[in-house]
């Protein structure tokens, strides 16, 4: 938290693309003076366009202690009530990316809700009760407020630039008014709440384990099934995969023995098929022809010989 006086305020009316809203802190137990706080805005574009993008607006530097219900406060100030239809924190949108591609890694790039008979199971929300009843930002944390329509966000921007116009920081919206009620209370009653939730009701609990369990089954069966359709067939190249164990069983050598027989033929009758492509067959061929008519050669040439060698030695009986 900063204390910005007036004539800064009349000056500094945008940084860059950004502008500046400055919030009014009130006075709070661990901090008894008023101060203020600068929230940095700029229209929303994300490198991964959606189709939002247009009637949003993305903030800089929210305040740790920020909700939904704050930001909606805010806007509710400039714009009036109504105008703000979701709101979506920088963390939240990295859990979520998390939990899609653990999701697509476990489910073997299936569809992210599996049925069950009649019951259908969303695998992407398997999570255990929470222990604190609301989130803390980090310094600098950012947030997108998504708006009814495109038009709110030029009626936002608009509205900052004639407070900043006005140089009034009594006209600057109040962190937190009329909102107190309405989200958890901070402090000691945080941590009290925080025990608490760290001990939940064990039907909560168990239904929660409950509905894990069957998750995790559900992708152990899908699992189990593409393991088994896949076993013992050939991948492109020739090679068998032998599951075993588990719940998909050994499996039978004669049937990997056929298969592997039934590859190998297959390979036979693919290179006859193509025959001699290659020049440098030709010439191995050419080789082999003469190797061989060399060997017959050499073994007929040795024949005659012998043949010669037993006539001189032949003695006709008188």
């Amino acid at each position: 938290m900063t204390e910005i006086k007036t004539p800064q305020l009349r000056k500094m009316s945008k940084i860059g693309e950004y502008t500046m809203l400055t919030v009014n802190i009130p006075p709070m137990s661990a901090y008894p003076k008023p101060a203020t706080q600068t929230i940095y805005l700029r229209p929303h574009a994300p490198k991964i366009p959606t189709e939002s993008d247009s009637r949003s607006l993305f903030l800089v530097n929210v305040p740790i202690d920020t909700t939904a219900t704050h930001l909606r406060g805010v806007f509710t100030s400039l714009l009036g009530a109504g105008r703000v239809e979701d709101v979506t924190f920088e963390h939240e949108k990295k859990a979520t990316v998390s939990r899609e591609i653990a999701l697509l890694s476990a489910a073997g790039q299936k569809s992210k809700k599996r049925k069950r008979g009649a019951e259908e199971v969303d695998l992407a929300s398997q999570e255990l009760p929470p222990i604190w009843d609301r989130d803390l930002r980090k310094s600098g944390s950012t947030a997108v407020v998504v708006l009814v329509d495109e038009k709110n966000v030029e009626n936002a921007l608009k509205a900052i630039r004639k407070l900043h116009k006005s140089g009034k920081e009594k006209n600057w919206p109040v962190w937190g008014e009329g909102i107190e009620d309405k989200v958890p209370a901070l402090g000691s009653a945080r941590y009290v709440a925080h025990q608490k939730l760290r001990y939940p009701d064990p039907q909560v609990l168990q239904r929660n384990v409950d509905e894990f369990m069957t998750a995790f089954n559900l992708a152990e069966e899908e699992r189990a099934r593409q393991a088994k359709k896949g076993r013992n067939v050939p991948d492109e190249d020739g090679f068998v995969t032998v599951t075993r164990g588990g719940r998909v069983g050994p499996a039978r050598r004669e049937e990997a023995e056929e298969k592997k027989k039934e590859v190998e033929e297959r390979e036979k009758r693919k290179r006859e098929s193509m025959g001699d492509f290659y020049r440098f067959q030709l010439r191995e061929k050419r080789k082999e022809q003469q190797g061989e008519l060399v060997r017959r050669f050499e073994e007929d040439r040795k024949k005659v010989e012998g043949m010669r060698e037993r006539r001189g030695k032949f003695r006709p009986e008188s």
